[in-house]
């Protein structure tokens, strides 16, 4: 099966549980099962392959000039994380079966669940960094979700936004580590960036670049002194806890520490970061999770001091440390899922997690007994259970690192840390199933059914059979430890074994467990011990700088983010004049070559006009009509600029941009006050008027500096020029560059105009809809209407236009591939025409004659220019490659024909649609305000006993108003 449709299995079963709920638990849950059977079936297809030394791959290019491929790899480390993350998940899923009440969304959870295991096995399976930061990120934020799948208990809540901000900024860390590896080597994938150990370490950027993807790796892994998340996320589900501490998330960090080894390890810098950070973490964690009570605690402190283990392993940087490692992922993802499930069942049967309210269950629940045991035993390393015999490879190495000076210090810290997981794993066995059986459990335990002891069951077969036949599991070990090491070391020839003599390694390990054996002892003083000696709380810590970095961010937001716009542009403007100025001051400028054009008599006037009419702009902004006259002049004095340098694509677009802005800013001010109210005091006025002129002029002296220079060739221009008619098969290189050299850009912007007018109709209906109705409702107009709201000049004008300027737009449409022209400019002139009909005849006139909702019209035009880019694949091409062609059709002459024309079709629609919906949003606020007068076509109310008679050609032409009667009636 492709690598492909492995990573996508999950992803695309997490459709089926939320669908498929309603046809009973037994069919989601079996659904949910046979995805991940799948997936894990696909997975162990392409174990041939790698058995015959070959990496199994699966490459599509999918953004090329980013770096970013949609390349997959599994060779022997993947193929292990990934059967680890699909086997042990079935067995999750097969225990959330019978865990999960019937009061639990069932359907959601699994679509969690799968979301989750698909973003797990991207992980494993990634070939490319950026796209494993994809995955890595989708980790977090499925684990999020099923952290908090109970949404009513506040813990969950609060352990779900721990998880997330904790994993998600060592997830930002990463990324950074990431990108400076891609640049080091010239390639994001990973088999390329694992080929190039010597040109990474040699780099100065090598230390950076580990130090980021050291937090991303220790964030999602609990490393210290990130390790307090981890026990917070014990408020999730037991399904979700076994799955998170066995096989991924909190995995996910040791596996990119493991992929990353051959060209991260080996160096100073590596040993101490990950070896210190490990041991403390090991250390750290033992001690605490002795004292726990809640059994989920104590093992997910386990598991965080656990995982310091493995991070030890993989720090000392030796071919026999990694194996080490590997062999622990493997005997830790076994004991762990076992232990939790068996959490799950004392807190499904007992109703209580509380180790001081339970004791004697041996004699209630015997079969979880004896599964705890074998799995509470191999935690802490008792000989014929696989527990012991990582732990005597791990005790093993550290007899052999030596850290800041003294050779002792490791191997006494292990014994340390040692001591205390086996009090630990002790603990859960004595003080939970030991001792005498009790009378006050919350409800009377007992053994659950098949369904919830059988996944744990199946774990401990394989925990024992490690334990006394590791010559089973050797081979694997061996052959992931050497997908682990790449090339950079040769295998350890030792091997795993029950019996290795007596060795420092099996005297640390009895020191080990005779020390915890006397720890456990003597817990009840030690405890008393531990409650009573203050001690920082990580939570309180977390919490603490969470609640700073809030006051600090609204802080910040409050005094920058206040409103004011002018502040805004000031900002702005400002920090462009600073970076601007030191690039200009620290840099070359290059000498003048050309001379400056003479200045024509007519560009002086228009120029002296276009600053009087802004300065006068200024002076009068507060007199709302009169700016928006003075605008329109000032746009008109633009285009006429652009017609005098010969750019009258942009000449054309300016003029209808203008009309349209006209319109629509009079439509507003019929809901504002005449005067702008005065906000700024005479020092605000002088300080803005300053960065005003310093910001003026340094574009204009930027620009006159581009202006009197050549650039040095080819430039952009010049290939558009060149490849305009060639590449386009247009000699319009504007409308060229917009619907093909630019296609992208444009098919998003009309995307953007489609929402932003969608955004205002939104808004429109939760005014006339909200408390603003009935403000319109009793709104008394400042001035006195006009009588003649509809001329009857203006309407008989605007009927006489409208097919005028259709065919108008119509030609402006069809010549402007060649032409000045093209779908933005005749759906603006479109827009134009019909707004005019609006504003002659009135809304409901208008309304009335309405055939196609601005809606559809939107959807047509993105619609059309998205099937018109998606057209190119069917030949082969690239999303939006345009094509041209000449055709005759007698007796016409040879005409050009280019699908171009089909995504300018789709500019026109989109144009005019997010146009006109903006417009009528805003005329149906203006006639909500006026409703109690009635609006006839020129104002002429057929009703009237001595209204004109109206001739069958003016019925006929819709001009009588008849049917805006029959709107205004009904």
């Amino acid at each position: 099966m492709s690598l492909f449709l492995v990573v996508a299995l999950p992803f695309l079963g997490a459709l089926l549980p939320g669908l498929l709920i309603g046809a009973g638990r037994k069919v989601c849950a079996g659904t949910t099962f046979a995805v991940s059977l799948t997936a894990l079936v696909g997975l162990l297809s392409n174990l041939p392959a790698l058995l015959r030394g070959e990496v199994v791959q699966a490459r599509v290019d999918w953004l090329p000039g980013l770096g970013m491929n949609m390349n997959l790899m599994m060779d022997g480390l993947g193929a292990f994380f990934a059967s680890l993350i699909l086997g042990i998940g079935l067995l999750i899923i097969a225990y959330a079966r019978s865990y999960l009440s019937r009061n639990d969304n069932m359907g959601e959870f699994f679509t969690y669940l799968l979301l989750f295991q698909g973003a797990m096995v991207g992980i494993v399976l990634s070939d490319n960094v950026l796209v494993l930061l994809v995955f890595w990120e989708l980790t977090s934020l499925s684990s999020f979700l099923l952290i908090g799948y109970w949404k009513h208990l506040p813990e969950g809540r609060q352990g779900a936004r721990m998880a997330l901000t904790v994993t998600g900024m060592g997830g930002l860390a990463m990324i950074g580590g990431m990108l400076i590896l891609g640049q080091i080597v010239g390639s994001y994938d990973l088999s390329v960036i694992l080929q190039n150990r010597d040109l990474i370490q040699a780099d100065p950027l090598y230390v950076p670049a580990l130090i980021l993807i050291l937090l991303g790796c220790f964030t999602k892994s609990a490393q210290f002194p990130f390790h307090f998340w981890l026990p917070h996320a014990m408020a999730a589900p037991t399904p979700v806890s076994a799955y998170l501490h066995s096989a991924t998330m909190v995995k996910a960090g040791i596996f990119l520490m493991a992929r990353m080894w051959p060209v991260l390890s080996g160096t100073p810098e590596w040993f101490y970061i990950v070896t210190t950070a490990g041991l403390i973490t090991m250390v750290l964690g033992a001690v605490i999770g002795l004292f726990k009570h809640d059994l989920k605690a104590l093992l997910a402190f386990s598991t965080v001091s656990h995982l310091g283990l493995i991070t030890m392993l993989l720090g000392t940087g030796t071919a026999f440390g990694a194996m080490a490692a590997v062999f622990h992922i493997l005997n830790h993802a076994t004991f762990k899922c076992a232990l939790f499930m068996t959490a799950g069942i004392i807190d499904h049967e007992a109703h209580t997690r509380d180790i001081r309210r339970l004791g004697g269950l041996r004699h209630l629940m015997p079969v979880t007994f004896v599964i705890a045991t074998i799995a509470a035993l191999s935690m802490a390393g008792i000989p014929l259970f696989n527990g012991f015999l990582s732990k005597e490879m791990w005790l093993e190495e550290t007899t052999h690192t030596v850290l800041f000076g003294p050779d002792w210090l490791v191997p006494a810290l292990a014994t340390f840390g040692a001591l205390f997981s086996a009090a630990y794993s002790f603990r859960y066995i004595g003080h939970v199933f030991l001792g005498q059986q009790r009378d006050d459990y919350p409800t009377q335990p007992h053994d659950p059914p098949a369904g919830m002891w059988l996944p744990p069951a199946f774990l401990t077969v394989l925990v024992v059979l490690i334990g006394v036949m590791p010559f089973l599991a050797e081979p694997a070990v061996r052959f992931v430890t050497a997908a682990v090491l790449g090339g950079a070391a040769t295998l350890p020839e030792a091997h795993i074994a029950l019996w290795h003599g007596v060795t420092p390694a099996l005297i640390m390990s009895i020191i080990a467990v005779t020390g915890g054996l006397i720890l456990l002892a003597l817990f009840k003083p030690l405890i008393r011990v531990w409650e009573s000696t203050p001690r920082p709380e990580a939570k309180t810590i977390f919490e603490a700088i969470i609640a700073a970095c809030v006051r600090l961010a609204q802080a910040v937001t409050h005094g920058l983010h206040n409103g004011a716009f002018t502040q805004y542009a000031g900002i702005f403007t400002l920090a462009i004049i600073a970076a601007a100025g030191h690039a200009w001051f620290t840099g070359q400028s290059i000498a003048p070559s050309r001379a400056a054009m003479p200045v024509h008599v007519i560009a002086l006037a228009g120029w002296l006009m276009l600053v009087g009419a802004t300065i006068f702009l200024v002076i009068k902004h507060r007199d709302r009509l009169l700016a928006l006259i003075v605008m329109a002049i000032i746009g008109l004095i633009v285009s006429v600029a652009f017609a005098y340098f010969s750019a009258p694509d942009l000449a054309m677009t300016q003029i209808s941009v203008e009309v349209v802005t006209i319109v629509l800013l009079l439509l507003a001010l019929n809901f504002l006050p005449d005067q702008t109210p005065s906000e700024s005091s005479p020092v605000k006025k002088l300080r803005d008027g300053i960065i005003a002129l310093v910001g003026g002029a340094a574009a204009t002296g930027f620009t006159y500096h581009l202006l009197m220079r050549d650039f040095v060739s080819p430039t952009i221009s010049d290939y558009h020029l060149e490849n305009s008619y060639k590449g386009g098969g247009g000699t319009n290189v504007v409308n060229v560059i917009l619907v093909d050299f630019r296609g992208f850009d444009t098919f998003g912007e009309i995307i953007v105009l489609g929402i932003a007018a969608l955004v205002i109709f939104a808004l429109t209906e939760a005014l006339l809809g909200g408390p603003v109705r009935a403000r319109l409702l009793n709104r008394v107009p400042d001035k006195p209407l006009s009588g003649d709201r509809h001329p009857l000049m203006m309407v008989v004008l605007t009927r006489v236009m409208m097919p005028v300027v259709l065919m108008v737009g119509i030609y402006i449409f069809l010549r402007g591939h060649n032409l000045p022209g093209g779908g933005f400019i005749a759906g603006l002139v479109v827009a134009i025409a019909v707004v005019m009909q609006y504003m002659a005849s009135g809304f409901a006139w208008a309304t009335e004659r309405q055939r196609y909702p601005y809606h559809g019209i939107i959807g047509a035009g993105v619609l059309a220019a998205g099937l018109t880019g998606i057209g190119a694949w069917f030949t082969g091409n690239e999303f939006l490659t345009s094509a041209f062609g000449y055709v005759r059709i007698p007796p016409m002459e040879k005409f050009e024909l280019a699908s171009a024309a089909a995504f300018d079709l789709g500019v026109f629609l989109a144009v005019l649609g997010a146009v006109m919906l903006s417009l009528e949003s805003f005329s149906r606020l203006a006639r909500r305000a006026q409703m109690d007068a009635p609006e006839y076509a020129m104002d002429i109310d057929p009703s009237r006993e001595d209204a004109p008679e109206v001739s069958d050609a003016m019925r006929t032409a819709g001009m009588s108003g008849e049917r805006g009667t029959d709107r205004q009636e009904n």
